[in-house]
This record gives structure tokens, C-alpha cells and sequence, in this order.
């Protein structure tokens, strides 16, 4: 498919029987419209993950725009979807950040992506069942979930540094939710930092000198990573957010394929490989890694339009607001009370989703498999189990994680050749769709 779209029906309406396909689109207006709201469906989640981790806001917004075009080409503009920040690389990114400051975190940022990108690759040759046997539904909703609880003592921290504020936050983004359908509940979390700002601003805890100062337009602050053999410990503490992505990126393939009636499992490599490629750029220039988002997914499904035009609309806004200095310095100067009541509400739908995967899927917790796998898994991440080895020390996501992979396909092998536990049969596509197009992303319904 080329960057040529056909114009669906009169361009003004899409009925309740019909749906706006990827190669067709809406008049041009009405498709600026569509991105923009792309754009702010995006925009809570992919701002906070550059204040939560002190990278600069603008050269996110920046690179999140120029990856998801790149998502649209590779993928031959045939698999809607905007690229925003990714919150599974949190924790590492941390960890590293500690060590070695941003430059370290962004060579792991690099490496996830080079992994992804490679995974990528395999899935286009080979195809995607083997990520079905490494990963079943127990052990991917245990990562996931891990992923999420693990950062639940930094959510914690920020929340205590302005405990008024954090609760005005934490309770508007409750509230919007249940009060408010569509779109608005969709954005609980952006209209919540919305709320707790303008109350942070009313307690005199915002300081908008920067913000001020800052031009209305020049290039955002690039930073180039640093590669340090000698930290193999922070690199492979990033490894475990390949899998967090790849079941990511699976289920956003499966997700708009169910709403959209079309098989788009030939496009999973491309789509792992393009988010991989794109993560890998980011990283190259200072900006956050990104993935697939189910917030915008959220929007198709209530508008009916799944144009890729849109998605470049949206693109291009976000690159002209990366391209803002001033948008980038009233981001950055969203205080710790905000980010602690957004993040707590924030790191423990990660977790939630997670569980999702398990109700979705119909894990049988009766199995003592799938009751190890996940309680040992969920332990060791909750409770940051840290092992050192050859001077090399490893928190909790990764152990976690291997003991998620470990635990399940030792009990599977050994229970099947004692003939104590039949094999478990693989989930259906209707299954792994309903986990929704997000199974790291936060999202508010």
C-alpha cells in the first residue's frame, strides 16, 4: 500500500456498519481533526515517561513523531498506529541512570531495540508461533505485572514529596473516569496532570522560570549514548523489556486485525521490527523508547477510523511540538506531587493489565504451574529480589523474569513427561486480541 488514500463514501460520515479502512480516509479536515485527537490521546502517557525518568520532553515528543512515520513505512502504511514512550523501561532506565547517568541508560535503550529489531526479523522468516511456546499467557501477564508493581516504591517517593497535591491528582483521574465516556474517560490520566497542575500552580510549587525564558521554536537537546562493556549487568537488567514489547506489539497486531476484519499477522515481524528501529533512533538521540499504544487504539474504536492518514497527521503535530522548546520546558516543570498521584494510578494499571492477560486468556490457576510461575514471578518483582554474580548485580524485573520463563517450562516438560500435567493448549486469536492491543501500556478503561 502506498501513501495514497481513497476517500471513504462522502468523506463527512462513516455508519454504524461500516468502518473507515487503513487505505481509505475521511475529507482532509475532518482527517486533521482525527490526528490531533490522536495526538492528545497520546500525550499524557508519552510526557510522563520523560519526566519520570529526567529525559528531555521535546526530543521525546520529537522522535515518538519521526518513529511512528517510520512505524507507517515499514509496516507498508498498513497497520494504523501511533509509537509513544514506552513505561516498561522505567525500572532499567533508572537503575542505569543511577550509574551512569542518561548516556548509559540510552545504550540500553539501543540494545533493547537492536534485540527487538532482530526479533523482528525472526518472526517476519519464520513466523510468530514460537513467542506463543516461550511465552504462554501465564508467563507474559507475570512479566507484564511485575513490570508494573516493581516501580510501585518510585510512585510511592514522588507522592510523598507533596502528598495534597498527589491526591487532588490521583482522585481527578478517578473521577474522570467513571464520570465522563469516549474520549474524555480515555484521557483520565492527561485531564488528572491537567487538574493536579493547576493545583501544584495554586500552592506555588511550579516554577515556570525556564519555561519563561525558552524560545517558541529551535531544535530539542540531543544527547548521545554511552556504550560501557563493563556494565553487562545494567544491559541485561533491559533485556526483559524485549518480551514486555514483543507481547506488546502481538497484541496490537491481533487487536486492530479483530476490529478491523482484516488478518494482519503477516505484518507482526514488520511491526516488531519497525518498533525495534525506531526505539534504536531514539536512542541514538536522547529521546525515550517507544512501542505501539492502545490509547490510540481506544480512539479508533470509538470513531470507527483506522486511516493511517491520521496517524500521519498525528505524527507531523507531534514533531512540530518536539520542535517547541518552550512546550518541552512546561512539561519538564510538572512537579513531584503531579508525577506521584499520575504514577500511582499509572504503574499500577501496568500491573493490572498484566492480571488482564490471565482473565483473558483463562489461566487455570487450579494448575500448580501456572500458580508457581506467576506467585514466584510477582514475588521476586514486587519485592525487588537482587543477586549479585561476578561482580554483577540483577534486580528484581530480571530475575523475575527468568524465573518466570524457568518455573513454567520446567514444571510444563517435567509434568508432561511424568504425564502429571497435559500440555496447555494454545491461546486462540479471539483470546490474545481481548488482552488488547496494549499488554504493557497504561490506559484508563
Amino acid at each position: 500500500m502506498g501513501l495514497g488514500w481513497k476517500l471513504h463514501g462522502d468523506g463527512a460520515t462513516v455508519s454504524s456498519s461500516t468502518i473507515v479502512a487503513p487505505d481509505e480516509r475521511l475529507s482532509w479536515g475532518r482527517t486533521i481533526g482525527l490526528g490531533v485527537q490522536h495526538v492528545v490521546a497520546m500525550f499524557g502517557a508519552t510526557f510522563l515517561v520523560p519526566l519520570i525518568t529526567g529525559f528531555p520532553p521535546s526530543t521525546t515528543l520529537l522522535f515518538s513523531g519521526v518513529g511512528t512515520i517510520l512505524f507507517l513505512l515499514i509496516t507498508g502504511n498498513r497497520l494504523p498506529s501511533y509509537l509513544g514512550s514506552s513505561f516498561a523501561f522505567l525500572a532499567p532506565i533508572g537503575a542505569a541512570t543511577k550509574i551512569g547517568g542518561i548516556p548509559l541508560a540510552l545504550s540500553g535503550i539501543i540494545v533493547v531495540g537492536v534485540l527487538l529489531a532482530l526479533v523482528g526479523a525472526i518472526v517476519h522468516l519464520a513466523g510468530a508461533g514460537w513467542i506463543d511456546r516461550l511465552m504462554p499467557p501465564v508467563v507474559s501477564g507475570a512479566i507484564v505485572a511485575l513490570i508494573g508493581f516493581n516501580l510501585a516504591p518510585a510512585a510511592r517517593d514522588n507522592f510523598t514529596k507533596a502528598p495534597v497535591v498527589a491526591l487532588i491528582t490521583l482522585a481527578a483521574i478517578i473521577l474522570v473516569t467513571v464520570l465522563f465516556k469516549g474520549l474524555l474517560g480515555r484521557l483520565s490520566i492527561v485531564i488528572g496532570v491537567l487538574v493536579g497542575y493547576v493545583a501544584a500552580l495554586l500552592a506555588g510549587e511550579v516554577d515556570l522560570t525556564k519555561a519563561a525564558s525558552a524560545p517558541w521554536i529551535g531544535l530539542p537537546t540531543f544527547t548521545a549514548p554511552a556504550f560501557d562493556p563493563g556494565q553487562l549487568a545494567i544491559y541485561l537488567g533491559f533485556v526483559p523489556v524485549v518480551l514486555a514489547l514483543v507481547a506488546e506489539n502481538v497484541g496490537h497486531v491481533k487487536g486492530v486485525g479483530q476490529l478491523t476484519g482484516r488478518d494482519l499477522t503477516p505484518l507482526t515481524g514488520r511491526a516488531l521490527f519497525a518498533d525495534g528501529v525506531s526505539t534504536v533512533l531514539a536512542g541514538a538521540g536522547g529521546g525515550s523508547a517507544t512501542t505501539t499504544y492502545g490509547e490510540n487504539i481506544g480512539v479508533m474504536a470509538a470513531t470507527r477510523v483506522f486511516s493511517t492518514a491520521a496517524y500521519w497527521v498525528a505524527a507531523i503535530v507531534a514533531i512540530l511540538l518536539g520542535l517547541s522548546p518552550k512546550v518541552g520546558m512546561v512539561i519538564s516543570s510538572v512537579p513531584a506531587g503531579v508525577l506521584g498521584g499520575a504514577t500511582t494510578a499509572l504503574y499500577g494499571l501496568i500491573g493490572v493489565i498484566g492480571i488482564r492477560i490471565w482473565v483473558e486468556n483463562r489461566v487455570d490457576f487450579a494448575k500448580p504451574k501456572n500458580q508457581l510461575t506467576a506467585g514466584i514471578a510477582l514475588i521476586m518483582g514486587i519485592a525487588d529480589f537482587t543477586f549479585s554474580f561476578g561482580g554483577a548485580t540483577f534486580g528484581g524485573i530480571i530475575v523475575g523474569t527468568v524465573a518466570a520463563i524457568v518455573v513454567y517450562h520446567l514444571m510444563d516438560l517435567v509434568g508432561r513427561a511424568r504425564g502429571t500435567d497435559p500440555a496447555t493448549p494454545r491461546a486462540s486469536d479471539e483470546a490474545r486480541a481481548a488482552t488488547g492491543a496494549i499488554p504493557a501500556e497504561p490506559r484508563a478503561d
